[in-house]
């Protein structure tokens, strides 16, 4: 609640955020079960340091659009080929204050069992959480945690492969359950 206070009152745009896009891509896994990607970022020194979250990051000049964004950070990440994935929607952009970033979260599919090549430098492993497991109720977790903002709060999140997901990438992960809710 006090996140969502500070939130109302800021004036996004004076912040000058930079952008940055995410994909989620769906795939077939090797036993036929579909399958997405999610990375445990390095540790280092920055906010979101060991935290889990969906491949992409900043937009760069030579970037055609959001969505390339999304697919070249994607590929650089975890080695999924830009050409091999179709977008098929965005979903609602996502402030971060303590990076101060404006997310552009895609979803997209490919028709085969991809090649995963974690990127050295930025990610520490590459999670493929298969459909079954989010779509169940059971992953759905509280969590406390501090943070930047707040000490000991409790925050929902998602238990995936043994991690919590929580923060930006939970709210993201919320609103890809509910559209997924809509069409299976």
């Amino acid at each position: 609640m006090l996140r969502m206070r500070e939130l109302e009152n800021l004036d996004i745009n004076s912040q000058k955020p930079k952008q940055a896009a995410v994909l989620s891509v769906f795939y077939p896994g090797k036993s036929g079960e579909t399958r997405f990607v999610l990375i445990l970022r390095k540790t280092y020194r920055g906010v979101h340091s060991n935290q889990v979250g969906f491949p992409g990051g900043r937009v760069e000049l030579d970037d055609r659009d959001l969505a390339h964004t999304a697919l070249r950070e994607t590929e650089e990440e975890v080695g999924i080929p830009q050409h091999e994935v179709e977008i098929m929607r965005e979903m609602t952009r996502l402030y971060i204050p303590p990076s101060n970033f404006w997310v552009h979260p895609f979803m997209g599919v490919m028709k085969k069992t991809p090649r995963l090549i974690p990127q050295e430098e930025e990610v520490e492993s590459v999670l493929e959480i298969t459909l079954e497991e989010f779509m169940s109720e059971s992953c759905l977790v509280k969590e406390t945690l501090s943070t930047s903002y707040a000490k000991e709060i409790e925050v929902p999140a998602f238990l995936l492969n043994g991690h919590v997901v929580w923060g930006a990438t939970a709210m993201m992960l919320s609103e890809m359950k509910e559209i997924l809710k809509q069409l299976l």
